[in-house]
């Protein structure tokens, strides 16, 4: 079994930065994706970035230039560094990691980004 422990999230204000962290714990036996998803009230569900044990990392248009995925492999840990957040940051974040053909989710870390 994989747990996924998500922290970071929080309130700032547009313009403001937050980082978020998941830190992923259990039977890993090896990590091929690790990954940032958000979803809105009344939106699905949408990727935000991801990295892959290459290391090369992919972002939504929406976030590029603004947003830092990184994986600390010794640690199992990946990092989401949100810098300029706006208000349609706005969402509950969840990390994913695919392990195995199989996807593990966290439970969400909420970001609000208001004045």
């Amino acid at each position: 079994q994989v747990q996924l422990v998500e922290s970071g999230g929080g309130l700032v204000q547009p313009g403001g930065s937050l980082r978020l962290s998941c830190a992923a714990a259990g039977s890993i036996f090896s990590i091929d994706v690790m990954g940032w998803y958000r979803q809105a009230p009344g939106k699905q569900r949408e990727l935000v970035a991801t990295i892959i044990n290459g290391g090369n990392t992919n972002y939504a248009d929406s976030v590029k230039g603004r947003f830092t995925i990184s994986r600390d492999s010794a640690k199992n840990t990946v990092y989401l560094q949100m810098n300029s957040l706006k208000p349609e940051d706005t969402a509950v974040y969840y990390c994913k990691l695919r392990s195995l053909f199989k996807d593990y989710w966290g439970q969400g870390t909420q970001v609000t980004v208001s004045s």
